[in-house]
C-alpha cells in the first residue's frame, strides 16, 4: 500500500515513532486533502479501527503538528484543520459552504519577513477567505 508506506516514511522523517494508529491517521490526512477536522479524521476511520478513539485522534494530530508532519491550520473560526501538505502555500476558506482549499504562493521571497529583533517566527500561514467557484453566485444572489 502506498500510501501506508509514505504515511511511516513521513512520521520517521519528523521523529515520530510510527505505531498503527499514527500511520492509518497520518494515511488518511494524505489521502483526504480536504484539510479536516480531528472529528472527520475519527468518523474516516472509526468503522475500520473500532479501538480508535477521540483522544488518540486528537493527541496524535497535536504530535504530528508539534514534530513538522503535518500543518494546523486555524483558517476556520469554529475547528482546527489539519493538512498532510507541509510544503509553502496559502489556504482559501470559503465563507459559504466552508470548504478550504490550497492556493499555490507566487514568490516564496514574498513570503519572507525580516527577523524582527528579539522575535521568533515558528511558523507561518496565509489565508484567504471568500467565496468558491460554487457558492460566488450564491452569494452574489443573496447580496454578500
Amino acid at each position: 500500500m502506498k500510501t501506508q508506506s509514505g504515511a511511516i516514511e513521513r512520521l520517521e522523517q519528523s521523529g515520530v515513532k510510527p505505531s498503527m494508529q499514527r500511520i492509518a491517521i497520518m494515511g488518511y490526512l494524505m489521502d483526504n486533502l480536504t484539510h479536516p477536522t480531528a472529528d472527520n479524521v475519527f468518523n474516516g476511520l472509526s468503522s475500520s479501527i473500532p479501538t480508535l478513539s477521540k483522544t488518540t485522534v486528537y493527541n496524535t494530530l497535536k504530535l504530528l503538528a508539534r514534530q513538522g508532519a503535518i500543518l494546523e491550520l486555524t483558517i476556520d473560526d469554529k475547528n482546527v484543520r489539519y493538512d498532510a501538505n507541509i510544503f509553502l502555500h496559502a489556504h482559501f476558506r470559503c465563507k459559504l459552504c466552508g470548504s478550504v482549499y490550497d492556493l499555490p504562493v507566487g514568490s516564496f521571497k514574498a513570503m519572507t519577513v525580516k527577523a524582527i529583533d528579539g522575535f521568533t517566527i515558528t511558523e507561518r500561514q496565509l489565508y484567504y477567505k471568500g467565496y468558491c467557484k460554487r457558492c460566488s453566485a450564491k452569494a452574489e444572489k443573496n447580496g454578500a
